[in-house]
C-alpha cells in the first residue's frame, strides 16, 4: 500500500507567501508610516525607539559590569585554597544571619 502524503499546507503557505509578495511595498507599510514624515504620531514612535534603545545599552552595560565584578572576585580568590574560600564564606553568611 503505498503512502501519500498531504500537500495542503504546503501549497497553502507558497500560496500566502505569493500573494504577499506580489501585492508591492505598499501593503507593508502603516497609513501614519507611509502618509507623513513628519507629526506627533511619527515623533512619538522615534522617542519610543530612543528609549528602548537606551534601555538595552544600560542592561548591557550591567551586564558587563556584573561579570567584570565576577572576574574580579574570582582573580581574589585564586590565591587561597578551596578551604580557606570555604570557611570564609561561612563565616561572612554567619555575619548576615544567613547559613551557606
Amino acid at each position: 500500500m503505498a503512502v501519500t502524503h498531504v500537500r495542503g499546507p504546503a501549497v497553502c503557505g507558497r500560496l500566502t507567501a505569493l500573494a504577499l509578495f506580489a501585492s508591492g511595498g505598499r501593503a507593508f507599510a502603516c497609513p501614519s508610516c507611509f502618509g507623513q514624515a513628519q507629526g506627533p504620531l511619527i515623533d512619538a514612535a522615534r522617542l519610543g525607539i530612543w528609549l528602548l534603545l537606551a534601555l538595552t545599552l544600560c542592561l548591557q552595560g550591567a551586564f558587563a559590569a556584573f561579570f567584570l565584578y565576577l572576574r574580579r572576585r574570582a582573580a581574589s580568590c585564586v590565591d587561597q585554597p578551596p578551604d580557606e574560600q570555604w570557611s570564609r564564606l561561612c563565616r561572612e553568611g554567619d555575619r548576615t544571619g544567613r547559613s551557606a
